[in-house]
């Protein structure tokens, strides 16, 4: 049986939630991998879990950038980490006539922040009755996610979340601003923050995305201790070596020991 979402709902109150794996599906090796190493992990730390992977990736800057290794295929890999392992799954949907599509294959629908602002966009998820998680722009205010929100709750589906991920700053920089993960939980819904696009670098004239991996678990303890419902993290074996985002990505054999510490680290701030 699958846990039932929403997932926050069951975590103890010293507890956040996890999105983590890869940035995109890449096989079903890496995927299940990554998969089972994190379960065993939340598992032992108390943390409720959600496996995150895109099955294709829509936005990228150059024509020849690594998208994905078709729909189909991957979605059927979200389905059976999703059955094997008994967690929840999250993905990415990009246009209105892919969200029937990817809800048969996972629990949450994620809206990327560039497109949050798209109505036709939001209400074809929120009709799947999936929960939707979105991203907040760039160019947003937080104040302004409320928006976004309504569309997804006027369409009948109560079952919204909402990623920080950073505002831009200048051309090639993001900066997180933690007044708004109180500001937008004002909205009465749990907030994520997205430890590892919030220290993209975009815009790079080679058209390859850098980032700031070193900062993952700064960004990540400012969170936990402004109150933070959930956190998103990529992270892959051997980030070097990922066909999507690696600049961005925790190495799997770091993220245990981050966990840990921010375990540790809501307790002390809920005491």
């Amino acid at each position: 049986m699958l846990p039932t979402l929403p997932l926050w709902q069951t975590a103890d109150a010293t507890r956040f939630f996890l999105m983590a794996g890869p940035c995109a599906v890449e096989s079903e090796y890496i995927a299940l991998h990554i998969a089972e190493k994190i379960t065993e992990i939340t598992h032992r730390l108390g943390i409720p879990y959600i496996f995150k992977a895109s099955y294709r990736k829509a936005n990228r800057s150059r024509l020849d950038s690594f998208t994905g290794i078709g729909d189909e295929k991957a979605l059927r890999i979200l389905g059976k980490v999703r059955s094997e392992l008994g967690i929840p799954v999250v993905t990415d949907i990009h246009a209105p006539n892919e969200a029937d599509l990817a809800a048969a294959y996972v629990d949450v629908l994620q809206i990327p922040a560039f497109l949050c602002r798209q109505t036709d966009l939001l209400i074809a998820a929120a009709q799947t009755g999936k929960v939707v998680n979105i991203k907040k722009g760039q160019f947003l205010s937080p104040d302004a996610m409320c928006f976004a929100v309504d569309k997804v709750r006027q369409s009948g589906n109560p079952n919204v979340l909402l990623t920080e991920r950073g505002t831009m700053f200048g051309y090639q920089d993001l900066i997180v601003d933690f007044r708004a993960i109180p500001q937008m939980q004002a909205f009465n819904l749990p907030v994520v923050l997205d430890c590892t696009h919030s220290l993209q670098q975009p815009n790079q004239t080679s058209g390859v995305t850098g980032g700031l991996p070193a900062l993952i678990g700064t960004i990540a303890r400012a969170g936990i201790a402004v109150g933070v419902d959930g956190l998103f993290i990529e992270t892959h074996p051997n980030p070097a070596e990922a066909l999507s985002d690696g600049a961005n990505m925790l190495p799997l054999d770091q993220l245990e020991t981050l966990l840990g510490a921010l375990v540790r680290l809501r307790e002390a701030t809920m005491a």
